[in-house]
């Protein structure tokens, strides 16, 4: 894949999150817009993706409360559900929500539940939710220490925070140059960039513990980090 192809599917989840903690509605209206051709875009790269699920599913305990966010159209929760309790699958996208509603009542699955919702307003589970998941979400979020705090209120004591997130800052310096052109024809979200040890740093200095520190992908290089962080 091409350095500019990479730009295009940066934002390959719909934000969770506005300033404080949502998105801006021009990147709402981004996503409605694209959710579509996003639904119909097969993975890039199933292999690395199913490692990732694997391990989200070894976290996971029996009946486990799990709140997606930025879930997209679902396609993740599914894949999840049979092993989960409950899973409330969020997205501030009406459209994307919209087709994992679809999603979801074709396979017929009962323990998922698309909620169009930014992050401050998901609902919360008694006593918290065992996981916390959010793939291909932090660089599209503007204020990620509101985000980070949220997520912390939302954990069980003990709970984990769960994220796989393209590392911008690792890729191709050219992107830089790349993405706000695309952003001016409306053809890529607000991102930021960072590099995973900077990322990694928030996340610790939020209060969380990193327990698991991988990259799934199956090319040589692969810039999305996959973080397991713990809550108090």
């Amino acid at each position: 894949m091409s350095e500019i192809d990479r730009a295009t599917m940066i934002g390959t989840h719909a934000i969770a999150h506005q300033r404080p903690p949502m998105p801006t509605s021009p990147d709402i209206r981004f996503w409605d817009k694209a959710a579509r051709k996003y639904a119909a875009r097969p993975v890039g790269d199933e292999a690395g993706l199913e490692r990732t699920l694997a391990r989200t599913r070894e976290l996971l305990p029996a009946g486990a409360r799990v709140l997606e966010l930025g879930c997209g159209t679902a396609s993740s929760a599914l894949r999840l559900a049979p092993h989960a309790g409950r899973i409330v699958a969020s997205d501030a996208s009406g459209e994307m929500i919209a087709i994992a509603r679809e999603k979801v009542a074709q396979a017929g699955v009962a323990n998922v539940e698309p909620v169009q919702a930014t992050a401050d307003a998901v609902p919360e589970a008694p006593g918290g939710y065992d996981a916390v998941i959010a793939f291909n979400l932090l660089h599209l979020v503007p204020d990620r220490a509101a985000l980070y705090a949220r997520v912390r209120a939302l954990l069980a004591p003990g709970g984990v925070f769960v994220s796989k997130t393209p590392c911008l800052s690792e890729m191709n310096p050219a992107i830089r140059l790349v993405v706000p052109l695309m952003r001016l024809i409306g053809k890529a979200p607000s991102v930021a960039w960072f590099d995973a040890k900077a990322l990694e740093a928030e996340i610790v200095a939020a209060g969380f513990s990193i327990v698991e520190r991988d990259r799934h992908g199956s090319g040589k290089s692969d810039p999305r980090l996959f973080l397991v962080a713990r809550a108090p």
